[in-house]
């Protein structure tokens, strides 16, 4: 066998081992959040040992990026698949809704608040500007497009919309568990939101 061929071997181990142990942490970290996981409960599900949680990711902090970082670039994905479709500022805006209240679906309450919290927090391990953020250079782009076809009041700034509409779905999954009250809230984020950018819905 060669040692490149070595080498490829060990690199798939050790993408396998790195799958394993963020599964297991992520059950963990649904189940007690992050503060309460326990790395050793982890390991022992991902069946590795303690020592191997850590070579793998620094801190249980690096879980939570890993998985926001892949989880953002997949709804970016989703997104940019929407917008290649025939939709108005509207509809767009209620993709961006329905993307991430599932992704909160998925998380459950516990995980997608951890991320959030993880996200905002000024001790965060990594900080990106806006334009690193696949989700929100999309939802830039896409009130861009709006404002410049007309749908939108001509002074709009893009950036400034895009945050505080996300804010305002954040806000909204983060604090409140009624399944109707939630939906009629977002409901009227979106509506709120199209007003707010110089039209009537």
């Amino acid at each position: 066998m060669t040692s490149q061929v070595k080498s490829s071997a060990r690199d798939t181990r050790r993408r396998q081992t790195r799958e394993r142990i963020l599964g297991a942490a992520i059950a963990e970290f649904k189940r007690a959040g992050m503060a309460g996981a326990d790395v050793n409960v982890i390991a022992a599900a991902a069946g590795v040992a303690h020592g191997t949680f850590f070579f793998h990711f620094p801190s249980k902090e690096h879980v939570l990026l890993e998985l926001e970082c892949r989880e953002e670039a997949r709804l970016a994905d989703d997104f940019a698949r929407f917008l290649d479709t025939t939709h108005t500022l509207v509809t767009a805006l209620a993709a961006v809704v329905n993307l991430v209240a599932g992704l909160e679906q998925r998380f459950g309450p516990v995980l997608f608040k951890e991320i959030l919290a993880l996200h905002f927090s000024p001790t965060r391990p990594t900080r990106d500007e806006w334009s690193d953020r696949p989700v929100i250079v999309l939802l830039v782009r896409e009130i861009e497009r709006a404002r410049g076809d007309g749908e939108t009041h001509p002074e709009v700034d893009a950036f400034y919309s895009a945050t505080f509409f996300l804010l305002g779905i954040y806000g909204v999954l983060t604090t409140t568990d009624n399944t109707e009250t939630r939906d009629t809230m977002l409901a009227k984020l979106v509506d709120t939101a199209v007003r707010g950018l110089g039209k009537e819905v």
